[in-house]
């Protein structure tokens, strides 16, 4: 099981989840540092945009705590072809 990956979102305004794999540990989420503009990261399918989402400029992190599946956070960008890098984090 990969422990750490990127997503990219291929046309901006479409969410994608980050993954299907279960994550037994906190998750850190970093814009990549590539990216020209903001992407959204959040917690539902449907529920991740430029207004719901949480921004993240490029090299920004944002940590969670408990995932329990990496398909449970979502993604969106400003810019096609923009995204994220992942990281479980040893407990």
């Amino acid at each position: 099981m990969a422990l750490s990956g990127q997503k990219t979102v291929t046309t901006a305004g479409t969410e994608v989840a980050l993954g299907d794999q279960q994550i037994g540990a906190p998750l850190m989420v970093k814009a990549l540092t590539t990216n020209t503009s903001l992407v959204y990261v959040g917690e539902s399918s449907g529920g991740v945009s430029s207004s719901t989402g949480m921004p993240l400029d490029a090299g920004e992190v944002v940590i969670f705590e408990f995932v329990g599946q990496l398909g449970a956070i979502w993604v969106d960008s400003a810019v096609n072809g923009e995204g994220v890098a992942w990281l479980a984090l040893s407990s």
